[in-house]
C-alpha cells in the first residue's frame, strides 16, 4: 500500500473517530436532558423500589336533617403547588354531587331524608416533584371591610400600638401580643382565655384590616398518619410586598408548614352544611403507597412538552405484558457492550460474538449455579457424542443437525429426571437455547481437533467467563431498572460501541503476550567492580 493511500486512510480514521465523539457528546447531553426531565416532571429515580406516598384524606360529615332541603359545600384542595389530586370519592346514597373547581356541592333530592345522616369525601393527593418554588407577585387585593363600633375600634388601636414593641413583621407581632402566656387585659377585650384557633385568627384578620393591610384565613389539613379524627387547621395569610405570606396564627412562624394541603382560602368554613341540625365535621388522614412508575401518568397530564417527552407516546404507557418485554430489551445493549469491551479492548477470544450474552440470559432464568451445573453437563455430554459422531464421517449440516437431536434428548432426560427427583437443577436445563448449545459443541469439538485441547478449552472458558461477567451485569435490578426507565442511555452506549470500533491499539492480552519482548529490548545493567 503506498504512502499516499496510508495517509489518506488514517485521515479518514481521525475524521470518523471526530464525527462520533461528536455524536457520543450530542447523546450524552440528550441523555442528560432526557434524565433530568423524566426525574423532574415524571417522578422517575434511579431507584428501583423507589415509591411515591398517596394521601387519603377523608371528611366525615354527621347531622341530622331538618325540613329543609339538604345542601353540603365541601372545599377541594385545588389551590396546592405542593400537592396534586389523583381522584376523588364522594359516599353520600341518594344525594345529587356536583364538582366545581372550588367546592363539591351535594344535594338532598325534593323528599328530604328524616334520620341521622352519614356523608363522606375523600380525596387522594400526591406529591408535586415541581412545585412553584417563589410566590408570584399579584396586584394588591382589596382590604375587607371590617365594621367595628367606636369602642371597638379604639381598642383595635390600643391593640395595634402595643404591639409594636414585639420583634418581627407586624403580623408577628400582633401574634405575639395575642399569644402571650399572660395576655393583658386589653387583650382579653377581644379575646377569651381559652381562645381557638379560628378566634385568633379572626382577631387578627379584624386588627390588620384596621391598618389597611389585606389578609384572609386559610384552612388545610396536614398530613399526619397517626391522626384519625381532627378539625380542620387554622393560617393566616397576609398581603405583604406584592406576595401572599402565610402565618401560623399561634407561633407567629412563616410560611406554609412541612405536609400542609390547603383547601381554601376565605370564605366560612371548610364544609356548610344547609338544611341540618347538630352537624360535625371529622377529618382522617392515611398514607398508602404506589410505584413511581405508576404515577408516571399522572404527573405528566397538563404538561406542555415536545412529543418525545410525551407520556401517551412512551414505553411506559404500553401494557404491563409488554412493558416487561421491553425491560430486557433495554438491557441488551449495555451486555453488547460489556462484549464488546471484553473483546476488543481486554482481547478474550470467545465461542461467537454474542454466546456469552444468550448464555447469561440462560442463566438469568436458570440461576447463577444450576445454571452452570446444567451448562457444564450439557456441552460435556455433547462433546462426547460429537467425538462419537466424527468417526461417521458426517457431512456439516447432519452433524449439527445430529448434535441438536441429542442436546434435545440430553435435556430431556436431565428434565426427567430432575422432576422425579425433585432436583431443580436438572429442570433448568430447559431455559438454556438449543440451537445454540448444539453450536458451541460443534465449535469447540472443531477447534479441538483443529487447535488442540488447550485452545477448545482456553476458549470455551473465556466465553463461559464473559457470559458470567455480562450476567452479573443484567441480573442486576438497579441496572435493569435504570436501562428501562432512562432509556435515551442506549444512544450513549451505541456512540461508545463505535467509538470502540475505531480502536486499532493492542488489547490487554497482547499487551502481555508483547510483555517478554519489551523486557527483551532493555539493556542489561552492568555492575562495575
Amino acid at each position: 500500500m503506498s504512502k499516499k493511500r496510508v495517509t489518506a486512510l488514517i485521515k479518514k480514521m481521525k475524521s470518523v473517530r471526530i464525527f462520533l465523539f461528536m455524536c457520543l457528546i450530542a447523546s450524552v447531553l440528550f441523555a442528560a436532558y432526557s434524565i433530568n426531565y423524566k426525574i423532574k416532571y415524571w417522578g422517575f429515580s434511579t431507584n428501583a423500589r423507589s415509591l411515591t406516598d398517596i394521601w387519603t384524606i377523608e371528611g366525615h360529615v354527621n347531622f341530622t336533617p331538618t325540613d329543609e332541603p339538604v345542601k353540603i359545600s365541601i372545599a377541594r384542595p385545588t389551590t396546592n403547588d405542593d400537592y396534586k389530586i389523583l381522584g376523588e370519592d364522594v359516599v353520600a346514597p341518594g344525594y345529587d354531587v356536583k364538582t366545581t373547581a372550588n367546592r363539591v356541592l351535594i344535594t338532598s333530592d325534593p323528599k328530604t331524608p328524616e334520620k341521622a345522616q352519614d356523608i363522606y369525601y375523600r380525596v387522594l393527593l400526591y406529591k408535586n416533584t415541581n412545585p412553584v418554588q417563589k410566590p408570584q407577585k399579584v396586584s394588591a387585593p382589596k382590604v375587607p371591610d371590617v365594621p367595628l363600633s367606636e369602642q371597638e375600634l379604639e381598642i383595635a388601636n390600643q391593640l395595634l400600638e402595643t404591639s409594636k414593641k414585639y420583634d418581627g413583621t407586624r403580623p408577628q407581632q400582633l401574634i405575639a401580643l395575642l399569644n402571650q402566656p399572660q395576655p393583658e387585659a386589653i387583650v382579653q377585650t377581644f379575646l377569651p382565655e381559652r381562645k381557638s384557633p379560628k378566634e385568633t385568627a379572626l382577631v387578627l384578620h379584624r386588627l390588620l384590616a384596621v391598618e389597611k393591610i389585606p389578609s384572609r384565613i386559610v384552612r388545610g389539613i396536614k398530613l399526619v398518619e397517626e391522626k384519625k379524627t381532627f378539625s380542620a387547621d387554622i393560617l393566616l395569610e397576609v398581603f405583604e410586598k406584592g406576595v401572599w405570606q402565610v402565618y401560623n396564627v399561634e407561633t407567629g412562624v412563616g410560611g406554609i408548614p412541612k405536609d400542609f394541603v390547603i383547601f381554601q382560602r376565605e370564605g366560612n368554613s371548610l364544609i356548610d352544611v344547609e338544611g341540618g341540625v347538630d352537624s360535625a365535621v371529622k377529618f382522617s388522614v392515611l398514607k398508602s403507597i404506589r410505584s413511581a412508575f405508576s404515577m408516571a401518568k399522572h404527573r405528566s397530564k397538563g404538561l406542555q412538552n415536545l412529543k418525545i417527552f410525551n407520556y401517551e407516546f412512551s414505553i411506559y404507557n404500553l401494557p404491563v405484558s409488554q412493558q416487561n418485554a421491553l425491560k430486557w430489551l433495554m438491557i441488551f445493549p449495555l451486555a453488547i457492550l460489556v462484549v464488546v469491551i471484553m473483546r476488543n479492548i481486554v482481547g478474550l477470544k470467545t465461542m461467537g460474538t454474542f454466546t456469552p450474552m444468550l448464555i447469561s440470559m440462560a442463566l438469568i432464568q436458570t440461576g447463577f449455579a444450576a445454571g452452570l451445573i446444567c451448562f457444564g453437563i450439557i456441552i460435556g455430554v455433547g462433546l462426547l457424542i460429537r467425538t462419537l459422531l466424527s468417526r461417521f464421517n458426517l457431512l456439516l449440516v447432519p452433524r449439527i443437525s445430529a448434535v441438536v437431536i441429542f442436546v434435545i434428548l440430553i435435556i430431556q432426560f436431565f428434565t426427567v429426571l430432575g422432576y422425579d427427583a425433585k432436583i431443580n437443577i436438572a429442570s433448568s436445563a430447559l431455559f438454556f437455547p438449543i440451537i445454540i448449545m448444539a453450536w458451541i459443541i460443534e465449535r469447540a469439538s472443531i477447534t479441538w481437533e483443529e487447535e488442540g485441547t488447550k485452545n477448545a478449552l482456553k476458549e470455551m472458558f473465556y466465553t463461559v467467563l464473559v457470559g458470567i461477567i455480562v450476567y452479573f451485569v443484567i441480573a442486576n435490578e438497579s441496572i435493569r431498572h435504570i436501562m428501562f426507565a432512562f432509556n435515551e442511555l442506549n444512544l450513549v452506549i451505541l456512540c461508545i460501541v463505535m467509538l470502540l470500533g475505531t480502536y486499532t491499539g493492542y488489547r490487554l492480552t497482547e499487551l502481555m503476550r508483547f510483555a517478554p519482548l519489551v523486557n527483551a529490548k532493555k539493556p542489561e545493567k552492568r555492575i562495575s567492580k
